[in-house]
């Protein structure tokens, strides 16, 4: 029998295509240095992400309480600023171009928080007795701003439209399968969603969003260490019967506290006591 070599190299020839399109798709993410994929243009997202947040809020209700709205606006500018500082000093600000930096507390008891693309960050007040103070609101923040500059959600779309939509294109999938794409979305960056086929790559990106998370915290001004006590109240949190939204994605157990806590020295560098 004459094996019949030709559909064996058509193969190999589309894998080793692939493969170089998906080494030249690559990104690095700052401070780690670790190579992502990403194959959905930056601008794209962004637009996308302003569109979504605007969305999100028109469903949402916003908080009344001007206190704690004052703190997560307060918060968050002074981990924005940091953020600017650091790429600034890294010569890397090209990354943050196009970013419409916003900070809004929604009034749920859910247990979360999150950022899209853009600096578009929600806050839910369930998360609030559990932060508690000014530095644990830092802590949360630091960590999910870190996600959105690390582009872990672009890096998740582009393996969700890889994995679950074949490879298309995000303008593709929008016009082919809009309300898949707008889920794949909100899986992505946490909106309401469980990760699902996501949650593999969940434990690096969580990683990556607890050391930056921590250097952003403290070039702010706010003590690395607080974010030992705000995960071991998560931990505890974690504990009871039905556990927070904000863990379905975000493990909190005693490796990660160990690891920040090796993390804490390191950063300490970058603190800057007002």
């Amino acid at each position: 029998m004459k094996f019949n070599r030709k559909p064996a190299i058509f193969s190999l020839i589309i894998l080793t295509l692939m493969g170089s399109i998906l080494l030249l798709s690559c990104s690095t993410v700052p401070i780690t240095g670790r190579k992502q994929l990403s194959i959905v243009p930056s601008s794209t997202m962004l637009g996308m992400s302003f569109q979504e947040y605007d969305s999100f809020l028109k469903s949402h209700k916003l908080s009344s309480n001007a206190e704690q709205t004052a703190l997560v606006n307060r918060v968050g500018t002074n981990i924005q600023k940091a953020v600017e500082q650091y790429f600034q000093q890294q010569k890397m600000s090209d990354q943050l171009k196009g970013y419409k930096w916003e900070f809004n507390l929604v009034e749920s008891e859910e247990v979360n928080a999150w950022c899209m693309p853009g600096g578009k960050v929600v806050v839910y007040s369930g998360i609030l007795p559990i932060t508690q103070t000014e530095a644990g609101l830092a802590v949360v923040l630091g960590h999910e701003i870190a996600h959105a500059v690390a582009e872990h959600g672009r890096e998740r779309m582009s393996q969700g439209l890889l994995v679950q939509l074949g490879g298309m294109t995000l303008e593709q999938a929008l016009s082919e399968k809009p309300e898949q794409t707008r889920k794949l979305w909100l899986t992505a960056f946490g909106v309401g969603a469980t990760v699902g086929a996501m949650l593999p790559y969940s434990r690096v990106q969580e990683g990556e969003a607890d050391h930056l998370g921590l250097v952003f915290m403290a070039m702010a001004g706010y003590d690395p260490n607080q974010a030992v006590t705000f995960w071991e109240r998560m931990a505890s949190d974690k504990s009871k019967a039905s556990p927070p939204e904000f863990l379905s994605t975000h493990p909190s157990d005693e490796t990660r506290i160990k690891k920040i806590k090796e993390r804490v020295p390191e950063t300490m560098q970058y603190y800057k006591k007002s």
